[in-house]
């Protein structure tokens, strides 16, 4: 990796026309979509950051630009056929939406650990869904066997051109609204956001600098252009870029044009979305809020410059959402959670009540447990989620309950 002006170099496969050109053809269907300087993350950051809300598109996520631009390349006879894909989710969706639209046949393979609610968004609109393997890869494989089965053009999310100059229709409308921007930061999947991103935005800006960011449990583009061997997994909350074969155009484009490819702990992602939530009141995936989540991990890179940052999707489960806000909010002690060992007899759960109240907390859930043997028949342990205004306010909590004789369990923390 270099990044620096004198890296550029020639890719035939994604000129600046081919993405002005993805540009003009998607243009009306697809995006503009908004973009604004956050005056709060920028206060948070110590940088001036630009988000680019490329959850906001009809199927919230950026994947929209490549399908549709791929899917208009087609033939007659392809698109009479139709056409086959292979997807984690948002891909899945842009394609099989701009294929319903278009009137193109869709069958998708989406991997079988796929959230449901893009599982169910694929299937109502229209295509035919199969799930398939644990892996991208296994669907991939399956996808592949099907489309050279049934005679279907195979529309890849990412080692394609038009896909990739379709993605970097994104680079057109961050530099439009924010010409001045010293860097990018964009999540990196297979690549082809990331690659077409930096394709069209160092052809108008030679200068600006393009940062990777990936899940540290899933690293397999900072593998290939570092050389390391760290190990991959698909278990991650940004399950939209874990893709264990990083893409081959999407290498060579970074290997040449990225500053550096960032890694983030799947806590840090977890924080970016809530911080996106609180201070944007914007839903974005656990892919959605990685470049996010980088900008914040690594301050000491971005300071004082102004930095466009990338919410690729917004397509995230509520149950997951939820499971999220209370753990991050049990981090910074404004849910807290404790067991407190008590007498089973009347009169002491008001007693706790009442001292958690005394304190400004506010008691959320109560359960007993009497079923634990190596205690007396008689006591119990009294679980408690309690309110908090911020992590002193929850150490208050804990320090008046055991002033008042009352005896903790210690307590088990969310990393």
């Amino acid at each position: 990796m270099d990044g620096s002006p004198g890296a550029l170099s020639t890719f035939p496969e994604v000129t600046l026309d081919d993405i002005r050109a993805a540009a003009a053809a998607i243009k009306g269907i697809v995006g503009p979509t908004p973009g604004h300087w956050s005056r709060t993350l920028s206060a948070i950051t110590g940088a001036e950051i630009f988000l680019k809300f490329e959850n906001l598109h009809f199927t919230s996520s950026f994947k929209e630009r490549g399908a549709l631009n791929k899917l208009l390349s087609l033939t007659p006879e392809e698109k009479k056929r139709g056409v086959a894909a292979m997807s984690a989710g948002n891909h899945a969706q842009g394609v099989a939406y701009h294929a319903q639209r278009l009137g193109i046949p869709a069958t998708i393979v989406m991997p079988e650990g796929t959230p449901y609610n893009k599982i169910k968004h694929t299937k109502n609109f229209g295509a035919s869904v199969i799930l398939h393997g644990v892996t991208l890869e296994q669907a991939f494989e399956r996808a592949q066997e099907i489309a050279t089965k049934e005679q279907l053009a195979f529309i890849h999310p990412y080692e394609d051109a038009k896909i990739v100059a379709g993605q970097g229709t994104v680079a057109l409308e961050l530099l439009d609204a924010a010409p001045e921007l010293d860097a990018i930061v964009a999540p990196i999947g297979g690549g082809g956001l990331i690659s077409g991103i930096a394709l069209g935005a160092k052809a108008l800006k030679p200068t600006i600098e393009i940062y990777g960011a990936e899940a540290e449990v899933c690293p397999s583009m900072y593998d290939v252009l570092k050389g390391a061997s760290l190990p991959c997994s698909v278990q991650t909350i940004a399950e939209g870029i874990a893709v264990k074969k990083a893409g081959d155009l999407a290498r060579r484009v970074l290997a040449a044009y990225a500053k550096d490819v960032l890694l983030v702990r799947e806590d840090q992602i977890e924080r970016a979305i809530v911080t996106l939530l609180e201070v944007e009141k914007t839903v974005a995936e656990g892919a959605g809020a990685t470049a996010l989540a980088a900008v914040m991990a690594n301050p000491e890179i971005f300071r004082d410059r102004k930095v466009g940052v990338i919410i690729s999707g917004g397509n995230i489960e509520m149950r997951m959402l939820s499971n999220v806000i209370l753990r991050e909010l049990s981090r910074e002690g404004r849910i807290l959670s404790l067991v407190v060992k008590i007498e089973d007899r009347p009169g002491l759960l008001a007693r706790i009540a009442t001292v958690v109240s005394d304190t400004g907390g506010n008691i959320l859930e109560v359960s007993h447990n009497r079923m634990l043997t190596d205690m007396s028949a008689k006591s119990a342990d009294l679980g408690l989620t309690i309110e908090a205004r911020d992590a002193t306010h929850a150490k208050e909590i804990r320090t008046k309950l055991e002033d008042a004789g009352f005896v903790l369990r210690p307590e088990t923390s969310v990393s």
